[in-house]
């Protein structure tokens, strides 16, 4: 597999899908570039996959950082992104960028933050550093408390205005690429049409430029998780219990 870089991506757009996973590990990171996926994201989603925990809130940057390193050592070649944790970003333009810094040097080469017309600012700063900047609108995991769950956005006219104004603002601060999640597919549609960078989507259709799943949903790590828009491509769940059932008894008798 080639190295793919960014304006590698962004020349994608219009032109062939853009293919992305949340990894958190140097084994499954080995996979995915043995697969040639063209993009990975060590996601804040780590706090609720990895650690167990309701949602992301929980997370810190250097926890973020260490699953980069740990997933760059794995695989060199897909372009690899860094969520931006709660905390790592808000207080100050400052701590902002001195969060990006530290997942530059863990080895990404790219970070994602939530948000539109509030953290403009902070976009148009790292931007101008070169540090490369996804954004992420729509459903946005760090605003559950606000939102109430995880449910979809942009029900409403209102909703949907603000989804697409924000869309504009993070392109218009200098965004690279721009993941929406939980939002109409028609509404997905029109933003990726609209904007000049790449659209990852997730619970948005397939109108966009690329997609993104988490690589234990992809795999059916989960029985229980079952969202309308995850599509499982295999049942990991029953697999790998079988396989430990089956381990346990050869052990239990004597055969391991």
């Amino acid at each position: 597999m080639m190295k793919v870089t960014l304006p590698k991506l962004k020349s994608m757009k219009g032109t062939e899908k853009i293919s992305m996973v949340t990894c958190y590990d140097a084994s499954f990171a080995r996979l995915v570039e043995k697969a040639e996926i063209d993009s990975m994201l060590v996601g804040d989603s780590l706090g609720m996959v990895i650690k167990g925990e309701e949602n992301t809130l929980n997370v810190s940057v250097e926890e973020v950082a260490h699953h980069v390193s740990a997933v760059k050592r794995g695989a060199a070649n897909p372009f690899l992104i860094a969520d931006m944790p709660l905390g790592s970003y808000q207080p100050s333009l400052e701590k902002g960028i001195e969060s990006a810094v530290k997942l530059l040097k863990a080895g990404a080469e790219a970070v994602k933050l939530e948000g539109g017309r509030e953290v403009a600012p902070l976009i148009s700063a790292l931007t101008s550093f070169g540090i490369p900047v996804v954004a992420h609108v729509g459903m946005t995991p760090q605003f559950v408390n606000k939102f109430g769950g995880f449910g979809k956005r942009g029900k409403t006219k209102e909703e949907r205005i603000f989804i697409m104004e924000s869309a504009l603002e993070v392109e218009k601060a200098g965004a690279d690429m721009i993941v929406l999640e939980g939002i109409p597919e028609t509404l997905a549609a029109e933003i990726t049409k609209k904007l000049k960078i790449p659209t990852i989507g997730i619970g948005a259709g397939t109108g966009t430029d690329g997609q993104v799943l988490v690589i234990y949903d992809l795999l059916g790590m989960n029985a229980d998780f079952n969202p309308s828009f995850l599509k499982k491509y295999l049942n990991l769940d029953s697999l790998v219990t079988n396989a430990l059932k089956e381990y346990k008894k050869d052990v239990v008798e004597r055969k391991n």
